[in-house]
Parts: structure tokens; sequence; C-alpha cells
């Protein structure tokens, strides 16, 4: 019985390891809960077409290595992270609000630091986001 129970235990462990690897080591996020208050943030700089250089120099800075120069996803370290970075040119992202954005860039969670000492001046964390909707436009 002993036998059994370790044979059995044996092949399930066994299973689950087999199909870690086949599945890669790519973990699904759950969706974010962006707090209210970020989703019907105005973005003051929406407007800020000017200063498209800006975002541009601080995307190129923080976050080309994982999002990719177009924003797909497909950065030089987005094989190297756990969770699949995300492509901007999907619908979904597409519907997201300035604000949604901003909080997901700035405030982070897991895998997708936060910028908040990186990027402290408010209006170039705008710019950011605005240069990231530029993207996929």
């Amino acid at each position: 019985m002993k036998n059994r129970i370790f044979i059995i235990s044996t092949i399930i462990l066994g299973s689950f390891a087999s199909i870690s690897m086949i599945s890669g080591n790519i973990i699904i996020q759950e969706p974010w809960k962006i707090p209210s208050k970020y989703v019907n943030m105005d973005n003051p700089y929406a407007t800020a077409s000017d200063d498209e250089k800006v975002g541009r120099i601080l995307y190129t800075k923080h976050c080309k290595s994982c999002h990719g120069s177009k924003g797909h996803g497909d950065g030089t370290k987005a094989e190297s992270i756990d969770t699949k970075v995300p492509d901007f040119d999907t619908d979904s992202f597409k519907k997201e609000t300035d604000g949604s954005i901003y909080y997901k860039t700035i405030i982070g969670r897991d895998d997708m630091p936060s910028f908040e000492k990186k990027i402290t001046d408010e209006e170039e964390r705008w710019l950011v986001v605005n240069y990231i909707k530029s993207l996929v436009k």
C-alpha cells in the first residue's frame, strides 16, 4: 500500500513538473485593480504634443527594454520576466484611460516596477503616458 501511494505521488509530481516545463515559465497575472481615483484621473498634459521628445526619452530609458521600441512587449528583457509583457497595440489596452495607464506605469506591481522614485516630475510622468499612447495610434 505504501509503495502504491509513493508511486502515485511520484507520477503526480512528475506530471506537474512536465506540465511546468512544457508551458514555460510565464505566469498569468490577475487583472489589474486600478483604484477609481486613477481610472477617472484627467491627464493635464494630454495635448502637450510639443513635449513628445521628453516622453520618448523617458520611455527609452525606463520602458523599452521590456516593452520594446514599438510597445509590443518584445524588448530585450521581455523573455527574462516571469509574467507576459503586454502589447500596447491591443484593443483592450487602447480602451485604457490615461489614469489607468498612469497607475500601471508609475505605481506598478510585481514584475512591473514602480517609477515613483525614478520619474518624480508629474509632467514627465504624464508625458510617458502620452508617448505610450502615441505608439498605438
